[in-house]
């Protein structure tokens, strides 16, 4: 049943979606494995993912994207057990089916990183979103010095021993791309997968001005690193 596998799910206000995704989540590796961290939400997003039985962790207020991650990345660790955790969307963007074949790549091919690349097929992908996937793809695969098709994915499989590496910094959204530079500097090996392109109703936590601002200065700063 996967037992060496974890998944950590950051949810903001994501009531009406967060129950479907943990138990499909609950299909591919142990409930025990799963966590939750409700990020200040203001709806029920923290009651509809204790409904389903998995552990959830509340951020008493909203403290961004990184922040929550390292939370979780950090109580993951605890579990002598977990060899490496999965970290995907709690709005149903990343179909938890997938997560076979990023097992199968982590496994086959030694990777330290797997990422989710929604690039091989972008039909249903917003034509800006398309443009800027490659744009900041193709920026953060010339600072890390590997080829990463898919930077802005947040559909990952990460090895907790090489996390336990990075010195991290950043906090929001820039986070992801912070791992991916410092984890290929070190020497890891840090594979993609193809993974469906999947739109709804939901709406993106990115604010466009204050996240593209965060980016640049993150590539800035990645010349002093």
């Amino acid at each position: 049943m996967n037992d060496e596998f974890g998944a950590l799910i950051p949810a903001f206000n994501e009531a009406g979606h967060i129950d479907r995704v943990i138990r499909g989540v609950a299909g591919q590796i142990p409930a025990s494995n799963i966590l939750v961290i409700d990020d200040g939400s203001s709806d029920n997003t923290v009651s509809e993912a204790q409904d389903t039985g998995v552990e959830v962790v509340r951020n008493p207020v909203n403290l961004g994207k990184g922040a929550t991650l390292l939370k979780g990345f950090d109580l993951m660790a605890r579990n002598t057990g977990i060899d490496a955790v999965f970290t995907l969307d709690a709005d149903g963007q990343h179909d938890p089916v997938e997560m076979a074949s990023f097992i199968t790549a982590f496994r086959d091919r030694k990777a330290d990183i797997v990422i989710g690349s929604r690039m091989a097929d972008t039909k249903g992908m917003p034509a800006l979103r398309r443009f800027t996937n490659r744009f900041t793809s193709a920026i953060i695969s010339l600072r890390a010095g590997v080829r990463i098709e898919d930077t802005q994915s947040g559909y990952r499989l990460v090895r907790l021993s090489m996390m336990k590496q990075l010195h991290l910094v950043t906090r929001n959204f820039d986070l992801e791309s912070e791992i991916l530079i410092k984890a290929a500097r070190l020497g890891a090996v840090i594979v993609s997968v193809p993974i469906a392109t999947i739109y709804g109703e939901e709406k993106s936590k990115i604010n466009p001005l204050v996240d593209t601002w965060r980016f640049l200065k993150l590539v800035f700063r990645s010349f002093l690193w």
